[in-house]
């Protein structure tokens, strides 16, 4: 099997490069033509000849890509178009005599008409230079106006601009997650999208065998001050995976293309976190260094939670009550040194390293008490201590080769390896506190993948777009587990009820897609694509083979937009799969706390969604306004299944199993008005009605489950600049109950304010921010239920904080380094299991025990 992906993928490598001169347009010298998306008629008209220069205003650099339209005064209608080259120099040639005016536009700055252009038959009209002045404001995408576009609306996603959130500073990539419109971060650090968990994040479009294994505990070790920006894609095209039902996250790191030396030093500290990181760079020529290194440390983390629940086997009821008293701490780093070389003008190369570390442990005491049917109640006491530890490296090797605009060639590679542990001690006590045993529980996991993928794109004439590539992931999970006991004094053996296990899951994937986009004269786009991925699986644990089977499937995608009098309206549609990830599949069965039991299933299938979307967006003066209706069909879902033990006393177990279907249609809405150049505030809001259905089998007798309800969430913001570097910024968000398939999960709140002061020339910074501060705890209420069973469990979060920052760059840089776009591997693969937690948190807090 990797013999015929690699062969594959070499192949297709060999063949694309010379396939490439039959395109239009392909090879050679010639002037750059229209990016996709202009309007204008190819036909030769004349012998008249149109030219000029765009230049940035503040620097008299030129402007590369800049977008040069030509109309015609007659009609208004456009009939021509062009970009600036890598100088900013343009040329339009074959124009007929006669009148025209010129707009020219470049994102982020202000678009500039030229009028009254007359050009006599045969003549060279050169415009000379066209200065552009910065601004926010877009030609071709929404953009939020105001001081600072905090958060942008473009065709295919939305852009949240953390670099510009003083509040975040001196927290990490969950702290800035929270803020964004279309998701939700809850408690532990799991996001949704849409309300749905099924979900990729990619770091600088990279995936992560760490983000795959758990997103909550990876953005952990992403900083705050690190994030540049953070895409939320609900809509991908065929170039993307098909993995990722709900959408793609894509975290955009800070990077460096200045030439000299840099060095940047944040730091902060808090009343339950403190941070430092150091990252710099060095530039020269044709050949950038990158180096940094990042370090959090966690403390302060205190949870409590009551647990009460009923739980009826063989038509013998048992109660159980559970009080819990947990706290938490965490070391977290992240490493990275990267390269980048310019070959030649059009070819470049860029390698990475990243290395990331994870130590977390908690600690919890749980008191229970088992009420029994006929029984007196049984009393105890357990103390456990858990410890999740992990070690992730990363590293790419990307090229890529620029013919002219738009038309590029790649190849990627990546390794990614994870190796993790989940370990847990507990002592058990009677009911007059004294130790009676102990139990313990190993579990080493590792999660490496190979991943070679080969991209081509070429635009087809003025206003089309073709796409086409293929890629190919090697991928291996492995999973060892064991079970022991001991007296209260003595060695460790091994449970005989609980005999040790492992998993070796083989996962292969062989993929290949084509996309194409057209752009009509009246500024219809249309996006089209098909994605074909066959996976082959090879699985087996310590019992013997594990039967999941081969599969392919065919992922379509279309996506439409219309732009007129600065609205837009958007429709797309996709198919999207599902495959389990490791938390899912891995069988180690997790009894820390023994009222809350979870273990993984090997045996999943993926689920398959249809997602339907129509959007409008629109500016009206200064205010932006988005509003967008969804609708998403899952098939085979992975859905968390809870039913009683049979032989533990009171004891819930979760496991998966692909027996749900799940509907979900809604509305989200989202609005920033820039009340001045210096202040603005928005607000947003996600809204949707779902229904989710599952057929389980118990005791070989088979039910229907069904819940169904309304999710609602939401938030605001505001934010401002004043005089002398100063600005301010606050932040809250509401989430309402989570519908579940045997209930509901609570919902919470959250709130932020800071200020920040700029000095030494803004070469410095210091920032003050608080979060929750008018409330001691809060409380999240979950209920759970069933025809076996009734849970109701409360979490008491103390997360009021406040935290100290303080950035300094170091450094003298210039403007002299070219412009390059880089490619990446981009793996919108496998259903992560948030922070590798299920079901209900166990008493002792959100932060389970492993």
């Amino acid at each position: 099997m990797i013999k015929l992906l690699l062969s594959s993928l070499i192949i297709l490598a060999t063949f694309v490069s010379p396939a490439i001169a039959q395109f239009p347009g392909a090879g050679g010298t010639a002037q750059p033509k229209a990016l996709p998306g202009t309007a204008g008629d190819q036909s030769p008209k004349g012998n008249a000849k149109l030219s000029g220069s765009i230049v940035d205003s503040s620097s008299a650099k030129g402007i590369e890509f800049a977008s040069i339209a030509l109309y015609s005064k007659a009609s208004g209608q456009a009939v021509d178009g062009t970009v600036a080259d890598e100088n900013g120099k343009f040329t339009l040639s074959k124009l007929a005599a006669g009148e025209y005016k010129v707009l020219i536009s470049f994102i982020g700055f202000v678009n500039k008409t030229i009028d009254n252009i007359a050009i006599a038959k045969g003549q060279d009209l050169n415009l000379g230079v066209i200065s552009l002045s910065s601004n926010i404001k877009t030609l071709n995408e929404v953009t939020v106006t105001g001081q600072a576009a905090l958060i942008e609306e473009k065709v295919d996603r939305l852009v949240y601009n953390a670099e510009k959130d003083i509040t975040a500073k001196g927290g990490d990539a969950t702290d800035i997650l929270r803020k964004v419109p279309l998701l939700t971060v809850d408690l532990d650090g799991n996001v949704s999208l849409r309300g749905s968990q099924n979900i990729r994040v990619l770091v600088n479009n990279k995936p992560s065998t760490i983000i795959a294994n758990s997103v909550a505990d990876a953005l952990k070790q992403i900083p705050a001050d690190q994030i540049k920006s953070v895409e939320v894609i609900t809509s991908p095209s065929a170039k993307y995976d098909a993995e990722g039902s709900g959408g793609i996250i894509n975290i955009i790191t800070k990077k460096n293309s200045l030439q000299g030396l840099n060095l940047n030093i944040d730091s902060g500290i808090g009343n339950r976190g403190s941070i430092l990181s150091l990252n710099g760079g060095y530039r020269k020529g044709k050949a950038g260094f990158t180096i940094g290194g990042f370090g959090r440390g966690m403390y302060n983390t205190i949870t409590k939670t009551t647990l009460e629940q009923t739980s009826i086997v063989n038509d013998v009821s048992t109660v159980t009550r559970q009080t819990g008293d947990g706290s938490s701490r965490g070391l977290f780093g992240n490493y990275n040194l990267g390269f980048d070389y310019d070959l030649a003008k059009n070819q470049s190369i860029t390698a990475g390293v990243r290395y990331g570390v994870r130590n977390f442990r908690s600690q919890q005491d749980l008191i229970t008490r088992i009420t029994k049917t006929g029984e007196m109640d049984l009393n105890s006491a357990r103390n456990v201590d858990a410890k999740n530890l992990s070690g992730t490296i990363d590293a790419n090797i990307d090229y890529l080769h620029t013919f002219k605009p738009q038309q590029e060639w790649s190849i990627s590679t990546l390794y990614s390896r994870n190796d993790l542990t989940n370990d847990f001690d507990a002592d058990i006590l009677n009911g007059s506190s004294e130790l009676i045993n102990r139990q313990r529980n190993l579990n080493k996991s590792i999660n490496q993948e190979f991943t070679l993928q080969s991209d081509y794109q070429t635009p087809i004439k003025k206003n089309q777009m073709l796409e086409f590539g293929g890629k190919g992931i090697i991928r291996e999970v492995t999973s060892a587990y064991n079970f022991l006991t001991a007296k209260p004094s003595g060695d460790f053996r091994p449970e005989l009820d609980q005999p040790a296990g492992d998993l070796t899951y083989h996962q292969n994937i062989a993929a290949g897609y084509t996309s194409y986009t057209y752009t009509t004269k009246k500024r219809y786009t249309f996006k089209g694509g098909l994605r074909y991925e066959h996976t082959f699986i090879d699985a087996s644990t310590n019992e013997g083979t594990v039967g999941v089977g081969n599969y392919g499937v065919l992922v379509p995608s279309v996506n439409a937009s219309k732009t007129f009098k600065g609205t837009t309206v958007k429709l797309g549609y996709n198919r999207r799969i599902q495959r389990p990830g490791l938390q899912q599949l891995n069988p180690n069965f997790n009894s820390a706390n023994p009222q809350n039991i979870t273990i993984g299933n090997p045996e999943l299938r993926p689920e398959l969604t249809n997602n339907f979307e129509l959007g409008l967006s629109k500016n009206i003066k200064k205010t932006f306004i988005n509003a967008t209706f969804f609708g998403r069909v899952t098939n085979n879902a992975i859905t968390q299944v809870r039913q009683p033990s049979d032989t533990l006393a009171g004891s819930i177990i979760t496991t998966y199993e692909n027996i749900g279907k799940q509907h979900a249609y809604g509305l989200n809405l989202f609005a920033n008005v820039a009340a001045t150049s210096k202040i603005s505030f928005g607000v947003f809001s996600n809204i949707f009605y779902t229904t989710l259905t599952g057929q389980t089998l118990e005791k070989g007798v088979s039910r229907t489950l069904e819940n169904t309800g309304f999710v609602v969430s939401g938030g605001v913001f505001s934010q401002a600049t004043f005089k002398n570097g100063w600005g301010a910024q606050a932040f809250g968000f509401m989430q309402g109950n989570q519908v579940q398939l045997q209930g509901h999960m609570g919902g919470f709140g959250f709130y932020t304010v800071g200020v920040k002061k700029e000095f030494a020339d803004k070469k410095a910074s210091l920032g003050l921010a608080a979060e929750n501060f008018l409330s001691r705890r809060f409380k999240m209420h979950t209920e759970l239920t069933s025809p076996d069973f009734n849970q109701v469990n409360d979490i008491f979060m103390y997360n009021r904080g406040v935290r100290l920052t303080f950035t300094y760059k170091i450094g003298k840089m210039t403007m002299d380094a070219p412009k390059r776009k880089a490619k990446s591997v981009n793996n919108d693969d496998v259903k992560s299991e948030g922070s590798g937690q299920s079901g209900p948190a166990p008493a002792g807090g959100g932060n389970a025990p492993r």
